[in-house]
């Protein structure tokens, strides 16, 4: 492997780190069985600064043109987007969600299903509607880079395929990315069950994503 490559995957791996340590979820809220008003909670974009909730960085007109690009692309995002995503990801408003899947599987299961109906709901009440929503897949440590990756990805694709289903949220409102092992939650533990995980992070307000 190339310097070039390792430097790329640390780096990855360091952004995804710090956009999960940056903004507590919402506040310090464990991310087991998240109701509908707590995932709100948690993405809303914070105009303003309080001890409760710092304000985010707003996005640069660079930024917010890159997400409007790749809004509603399909699997398969190449390397430099994903990078791209994940860079931005780390300083917006974000929550992990518990979205177990059975093993080496991407079929979503019926005890996801009220996390996911949750999330649905969040997704389309008012304070979220509109907005452009990355779904972010991780895996543990176990498998090789590419096989997590994959899986990852198809695991992502298949909590944004029961939005649009179930929810009828416009597909151009949802990126899904795969991470793979990169970016654990818990990296005392790579095989840790909380590393298993959706991350979903609001990457434009509807005022934003819809700035001409």
């Amino acid at each position: 492997m190339s310097r070039r490559m390792t430097s790329g995957k640390g780096l990855r791996a360091a952004m995804l780190a710090a956009g999960l340590t940056a903004m507590a979820v919402p506040q310090g809220v464990s991310a087991e069985d998240l109701s509908a008003q707590q995932i709100i909670d948690g993405l809303k974009v914070s105009r303003t600064r309080s001890l409760s909730a710092p304000a985010q960085p707003a996005l640069t007109q660079g930024d917010l043109d890159f997400v409007k690009s790749v809004r509603g692309k399909t699997r398969s995002l190449s390397l430099d987007d994903r990078d791209h995503l994940a860079a931005i990801a780390a300083q917006r408003p974000k929550i992990d969600l518990d979205i177990n899947f059975d093993f080496d599987s991407a079929a979503l299961t019926p005890r996801t299903e009220p996390q996911l109906h949750s999330l649905g709901k969040a997704l389309t009440s008012d304070e979220l509607a509109g907005s452009v929503i990355m779904l972010g897949g991780h895996t543990d440590g176990k498998g090789s880079d590419a096989y997590n990756h994959d899986l990852s990805e198809r695991r992502a694709e298949a909590v944004k395929r029961f939005l649009i289903e179930t929810y009828h949220i416009p597909a151009a409102n949802l990126l899904s990315a795969g991470y793979g092992k990169e970016g654990y939650k818990n990296p005392a533990d790579p095989f840790a069950a909380e590393n298993r995980r959706v991350e979903v992070v609001n990457m434009a307000a509807k005022d934003q994503a819809e700035k001409k």
